[in-house]
């Protein structure tokens, strides 16, 4: 069952690339009394996500923070490596933090899977948005289908900040 507004994001540890390498990101540490935009994709580079789904994050990253959020990250189900490159060529600068699920393990935590298999993907993640305060999860918004980032996308978080 995936995850619902209210409930408390599970123990998770991700991992993000740092100039030493790949580093351990605590959810403990990333939640833990802070305002928190999560958003989800189904993988770093695909088109909708590529080209969608993270220039409105970037691009709004101001007008999010001003409201409040003390940190906007990306998840995705692949590795630390693919998620640093990821980083480096979107222009972010430092204004998304770009996690690392490489087994999926938070993803399946939170019920929010995706089997890509036939697209060669294996198991990635739905396409998704939330707002977290302290860990609990406040706003949730789930795309109904993969290739679109609307409801899920930066200005519709806005909205609900």
């Amino acid at each position: 069952m995936a995850i619902q507004i209210g409930d408390t994001l599970p123990d998770a540890t991700f991992m993000t690339m740092t100039g030493e390498g790949p580093q351990p990101v605590a959810g403990a540490d990333l939640f833990a009394g802070k305002k928190v935009v999560l958003f989800g994709v189904p993988g770093a580079f695909t088109p909708t996500c590529h080209h969608n789904h993270l220039p409105g994050y970037i691009e709004q990253a101001d007008a999010i923070t001003a409201k409040g959020v003390d940190t906007i990250a990306c998840v995705s189900v692949n590795d630390a490596f693919v998620m640093g490159a990821w980083d480096g060529q979107s222009g972010s600068n430092g204004k998304v933090l770009f996690l690392a699920d490489g087994n999926g393990d938070f993803t399946r935590a939170v019920g929010l899977q995706l089997d890509a298999s036939g697209f060669g993907m294996g198991e990635r993640s739905v396409r998704y948005s939330m707002i977290v305060d302290d860990g609990k999860v406040v706003a949730l918004n789930i795309e109904p289908e993969a290739g679109q980032a609307e409801v899920s996308g930066a200005a519709a978080v806005l909205k609900q900040l």
